[in-house]
């Protein structure tokens, strides 16, 4: 799918939601997203109404992912009925549509270059960081007239490198891949810093300025962890261009919004 990019005036709006706000029961409590995570579908349904509303745009103009940790990237050029099949990364030139990824721990990422009108939203956890799906969104933004230096980057909460613990095989083996992720635990055990490494792999892409929310989904609470947690919610994090601002286009970012 192909599209272009809609005349005029907009604003390229952020937010990630928590797991407080919504209607679903123990242990996807209670503004959980996720449709694959064993969540009555009546609850999800109604949680994604009232993201969509909250957000000023409706249900119909959110976009979601059939997210299967690989590196496929997927341009949109309006509202689909069903989640993106087999794809982690969304890609879009068209106003008031909003793209969204889904996370209990890995890390949401949110691009935009506002002078190309061209934004993404990718999910990158530890095997997509890996096999390398944040150039390839990169790339597809550029053949959408993005350029790297005038991309923003803003990564949501995810596993912190404090907790996120794993054998030492694969720390090497995913630093091997993903530069810069690293890292040893709170309990001085092998870990990994996904955010870290997305980071680095941004920065060498060409991007400019990466944002990043500091929250661990392990540590707090207030957000789904499948590390911590097990069966559970998921949080998202969505992108758009909001064409209802007057102003000139310019970013908005809400760590915390919908689902507070």
């Amino acid at each position: 799918m192909s599209g272009t990019a809609s005349a005029g005036p907009f604003r390229v709006r952020r937010v990630s939601t928590t797991r407080a706000g919504g209607v679903s029961a123990p242990p996807f409590d209670t503004f959980n997203l996720g449709d694959h995570v064993g969540d009555a579908p009546s609850a999800v349904e109604a949680n994604r109404r009232r993201l969509g509303e909250r957000l000023g745009m409706g249900v119909e103009r959110l976009v979601f992912m059939e997210q299967v940790h690989g590196r496929t990237v997927t341009v949109v050029d309006g509202p689909v009925a069903e989640p993106v099949p087999m794809t982690d990364a969304l890609v879009t030139t068209q106003r008031d549509l909003g793209l969204v990824v889904l996370t209990a721990d890995c890390v949401p990422i949110l691009l935009s270059d506002e002078e190309a009108g061209v934004i993404a939203a990718v999910h990158a956890g530890r095997v997509g960081a890996r096999i390398g799906i944040v150039p390839r969104v990169v790339n597809a933004m550029v053949e959408l007239g993005a350029v790297p230096a005038r991309i923003g980057a803003f990564l949501g909460p995810a596993a912190s490198g404090r907790q996120y613990e794993v054998p030492a095989a694969m720390r090497a083996d995913v630093d091997k891949h993903l530069p810069g992720s690293a890292t040893t635990t709170v309990r001085n055990t092998p870990g990994l810093d996904i955010p870290a490494g997305v980071r680095a792999q941004l920065l060498a892409a060409g991007v400019s300025a990466v944002a990043q929310d500091p929250r661990c989904t392990i540590e707090d609470r207030t957000l789904f962890s499948h590390r911590r947690e097990g069966s559970t919610g998921r949080i998202a994090s969505v992108v758009w261009m909001d064409s209802a601002s007057t102003d000139e286009a310019s970013t908005d970012e809400q760590p915390a919004a919908p689902g507070r």
